[in-house]
């Protein structure tokens, strides 16, 4: 009698796919003053939105900064920018509000673009990194190599391709049926906990999520990995320690933004494929991972720069000058 109610229920969920009217968010369990974190994280936000936004106006004003270095840190800020605000103020609303509740087309398009967003930015250190392999191995042959042409094909693939996998990552989750729980363990809809929630067959999501986990975590950590160690054996080969030292300068900023974005979410998930991890701690950690960077990056990469800094200036001094030529025009007599 069992095995034909299973069979009859196997038969019946690849018949028609059964999908909950909305997931429950469970985020933190059982921590005190939980709210003040979402508080940080909105004061985050704040951050970041200002941080990027000015960035992003900086790039576009300023002719000289018009540049295919630029033209990463450009992209980089978007993406920061898309990013948090895909993620954050969602998370504020479900927990500070406590709206649990998502709808299941909604939770889908959350995931895709948390995760959209988090692809190409991971994409685009590696982008970074290859500008810098360019500009320290092959100085005298970088503006024929990167050029804005070359970089906005290689940006552009990157949107397109990382668009391709996430709509198929997501995709695959729509024909799975959910006649369980609907409780999902993170703080928003993350694709390995929903899925986790379907009671058919997922060893396709199962392929596809490490599919996503290489491309977005491994492959790009190796190939910027491998991008240090050819730079570190072309400045082996400078004479001089003063030259060795202003390019290794140069790729201070991008390593601290590859340590802030990959080993968190690395580090997460070998520790949940390999042990146990306690959902708070994955949370906890996540949440920086996702937010942290988005805030960080504009200060650390660009802010600090000479090239961003003498660009600041002249605004601030075309500005001035406006508002004295202004103040000029104000005084003169009327005719």
């Amino acid at each position: 009698v069992n095995s034909l109610l299973k069979s009859l229920t196997s038969t019946i969920l690849n018949a028609t796919f059964v999908r909950p009217a909305s997931f429950y968010l469970n985020g933190f369990s059982n921590i005190p003053h939980e709210k003040y974190y979402y508080v940080f994280l909105c004061f985050i936000y704040i951050m970041t939105v200002l941080g990027n936004s000015f960035l992003i106006t900086l790039i576009y004003l300023v002719k000289t900064l018009h540049t295919p270095k630029y033209m990463i840190v450009f992209n980089l800020a978007l993406t920061d920018l898309c990013g948090s605000t895909a993620l954050i103020p969602k998370v504020l609303d479900t927990f500070l509000f406590d709206r649990r509740y998502i709808v299941y087309e909604a939770c889908l398009s959350y995931m895709f673009f948390v995760w959209f967003f988090a692809f190409v930015q991971s994409w685009t250190l590696v982008t970074m990194a290859y500008d810098r392999i360019i500009a320290i191995c092959f100085p005298l042959r970088y503006h024929n190599i990167i050029t804005k042409s070359a970089v906005a094909s290689i940006l552009l693939f990157m949107w397109v391709f990382s668009l391709s996998l996430l709509a198929a990552a997501v995709g695959l989750i729509d024909r799975l049926s959910f006649c369980g729980s609907s409780v999902v363990q993170s703080f928003f809809c993350d694709h390995g906990p929903v899925y986790y929630l379907a009671c058919n067959d997922t060893s396709l999501n199962d392929t596809m999520a490490y599919i996503v986990f290489v491309v977005i975590m491994i492959i790009p950590l190796v190939l910027i990995a491998l991008t240090y160690v050819s730079i570190a054996i072309s400045l082996s080969r400078i004479a001089s320690g003063v030259e060795r030292l202003k390019a290794l300068k140069t790729c201070t900023s991008h390593l601290i933004l590859v340590a802030i974005f990959f080993l968190p979410l690395v580090g997460t998930n070998i520790a949940a494929v390999i042990s146990y991890i306690h959902p708070n701690a994955r949370i906890f950690n996540s949440t920086l991972t996702h937010t942290i960077p988005a805030l960080l990056n504009p200060i650390i990469y660009s802010l600090k720069t000479e090239e961003v800094l003498n660009s600041i200036r002249k605004l601030s001094k075309n500005h001035k000058k406006r508002l004295r030529n202004k103040t000029f025009c104000e005084k003169l007599p009327s005719l």
